[in-house]
């Protein structure tokens, strides 16, 4: 055990502080309960002083390492800029950085190294796992007084490092260094006699040096100490690496190189769409999803979700986040959508042959099922900085196939409904702007001096949108076309086409995003939005619903819960602690253009019937 700070050594001599702090530093940023610390110093035999004992300890370790508190809010899985120490009814949590650990970088670099060793790229595995296996000392916590999660993890430990040193071993020998290797598995084996898996490593070594005889007498001594010690025979692997020695068989030859799956490549992919205009009114969005961005996690890369009614503008803020955190992601920029423009979900296996083709992955090496094409990803994105962006998700077994492996990579993912997945770390809401916001908006397009010589129709205009920044750039994008129109003309809906289905239309009504969202709802939410839309009601409570819908209280309330779900409503708690749900009119607007359930209706009743309802924008 070794503690450095800024390069001074700090290690605890006393027993019961080093066991203490060991305790806390393999369960880090996990609160580890008093009784456990108690049970790992004493066991069964604590002193009858041992609560002020403890927080002697505690104490002693906050000052001698100069332990802070981290601050309020904190917790497990959060990342201070340092280590802090901090107390809890229940016990106490140590919190490290990953990298201030170097059992988790070994960890890390282990794990890397065997995905490598699997890709094929074994010169990148000899080195990580070597890499890995360097920051061993000695035995794991050998100076250290160990209790029954201590002794645990030692084990633990141990057996990390067995594989660790098997796969880079074997990554040597299929590397053609059977000579180099001869020494150390000498030693190996003399030390762990029955362990096969280094008996028959040397065999193949001795065996490629040319000293064949050499190798069957390890067999040999190999056979007698298993019959000896465990009573049992040798494995059919090393009976058939033995059979193949005596045959010289020619698989045991040195293997033909061949080319990793991954190939490096010069220029990284940036997939991002282009900016569109400046974003009004977002800087507390933007400011949370790039700090959710930044706070590493210990094992898997952030996964940030951004969600809000249908014309929030999710997929700009998304574009102008991942242009803003270019920097963090030096190996690439991926960017999927994840609906088609039928509104059919993609196929997850597909978008993954996208990003292997622009990782430089030549067709020929993409594995044919899904499982295969995640793990491949997963391995080429292990040691690397990558943001993936994924535009409007609409199933979490989408998405957790795409989710790179280093917890230096990033995820952005703006969702057509809310979703509900182990691997989200964040999600950020996105709602409609404000009166002010929305002027601003209609400003930075239409200029100044038009919106405020009729900044009273600018202001209804702002809120007959609702506010949803998408509507608001289709109206504006109108106005720009007719640079003679007053703002007050597409206010009256005098400007707005005189028949539905027509592209000015479709977009001032936000109609195209809307059935969208629809689309993927299934048929029963669909009927029930189809329904509602059609009727002039501000709010709808569960009772009122069911009796519009002709279906029990607690079926109506499932199917307005997943119109919430789909962001086609919003829900808030009333005044009389029920929970109440409305339509946005834009979105109300635009629902009443879909089929209504006795087959299609007539388009000019339903513009007629948009224009009365709802003052002809929305």
């Amino acid at each position: 055990m070794e503690v450095l700070r800024h390069g001074v050594v700090l290690t605890p001599s006393a027993p019961k502080l080093r066991t203490v702090l060991s305790l806390l530093a393999v369960q880090s940023s996990i609160v580890v309960r008093t009784d456990k610390i108690i049970e790992e110093l004493w066991e069964d035999n604590p002193p009858a002083s041992v609560t002020t004992t403890l927080q002697t300890y505690i104490y002693q370790l906050r000052k001698l390492l100069r332990l802070g508190t981290p601050p309020d809010g904190r917790g497990a899985g959060d990342t201070p800029a340092d280590a802090a120490l901090r107390t809890s009814p229940y016990g106490y949590a140590l919190f490290l950085d990953p990298d201030m650990l170097d059992t988790t970088r070994f960890e890390r670099l282990s794990d890397q190294g065997r995905r490598e060793l699997e890709a094929g790229d074994m010169n990148a595995a000899a080195e990580t796992l070597s890499h890995a296996l360097r920051l061993w000392r000695g035995p794991a916590l050998v100076d250290v007084g160990h209790g029954p999660v201590l002794r645990a993890e030692v084990l633990r430990l141990e057996e990390i490092n067995r594989n660790t040193l098997e796969r880079r071993i074997e990554a040597d020998l299929y590397l053609g260094r059977h000579h180099e290797l001869l020494g150390e598995l000498t030693r190996l084996a003399a030390e762990q006699p029955t362990h096969e898996g280094f008996q028959g490593k040397l065999m193949l070594a001795l065996h490629r040096a040319g000293r064949r005889s050499e190798a069957l007498q390890v067999y040999q001594r190999t056979r007698n100490t298993l019959a000896s010690e465990l009573g049992l025979d040798p494995s059919s692997d090393l009976e058939q690496l033995h059979r193949a020695v005596l045959a010289a068989d020619e698989s045991l030859a040195l293997p033909q190189p061949r080319a990793p799956v991954m190939l490096s490549r010069t220029r990284p992919p940036r997939q991002l769409p282009p900016e569109r205009t400046a974003l009004v009114g977002r800087q507390p969005q933007v400011g949370a999803v790039l700090g959710a961005l930044s706070a590493r996690q210990h094992h898997a890369p952030p996964v940030v979700v951004i969600t809000g009614p249908p014309g929030s503008g999710k997929s700009a803020l998304c574009a102008q986040v991942g242009h803003r955190a270019n920097g963090p992601y030096p190996d690439g920029q991926l960017y999927a959508r994840l609906v088609d423009a039928q509104g059919r979900p993609a196929d997850p296996r597909d978008v993954l042959a996208e990003f292997l083709r622009a990782l430089d992955v030549p067709e020929d090496r993409i594995p044919g099922t899904l499982s295969e094409r995640s793990r491949l990803f997963r391995t080429w994105t292990a040691d690397r900085h990558v943001l993936v962006t994924l535009d409007d998700v609409v199933r979490a077994d989408q998405l957790l196939p795409l989710v790179p492996a280093s917890p230096d990579c990033g995820v952005l993912v703006t969702a057509r409904r809310q979703l509900s997945a182990p691997v989200v770390t964040a999600v950020v809401e996105v709602g409609p702007l404000n009166v002010e916001e929305g002027l601003r908006l209609l400003t930075n397009v239409l200029g100044k001096h038009r919106v405020m010589e009729d900044e009273a129709a600018a202001r209804e205009l702002v809120r007959l949108c609702d506010g949803l920044p998408t509507a608001l750039q289709a109206a504006a994008a109108l106005l720009q076309l007719r640079r003679h129109w007053p703002l007050s003309k597409v206010v009256k809906g005098s400007g707005l086409p005189s028949e539905p289905g027509t592209p000015n239309h479709h977009e001032l009504f936000l109609y195209a995003s809307v059935e969208l969202s629809y689309r993927l709802a299934p048929l029963s939410v669909q009927r029930a939005f189809r329904k509602l839309t059609r009727l002039d009601i501000s709010t709808f409570t569960p009772r009122f619903a069911s009796c519009l819908l002709d279906m029990t209280e607690a079926q109506t309330e499932s199917l307005l819960d997943e119109l919430v779900e789909f962001q086609l409503m919003v829900a808030e708690l009333g005044t009389d602690g029920d929970l109440h749900y409305r339509f946005l009119p834009s979105v109300r607007a635009a629902g009443r253009l879909l089929l209504a359930d006795a087959g299609p209706v007539d388009g000019s009743a339903a513009y007629r019937a948009v224009g009365a309802g709802h003052a002809h924008v929305s």
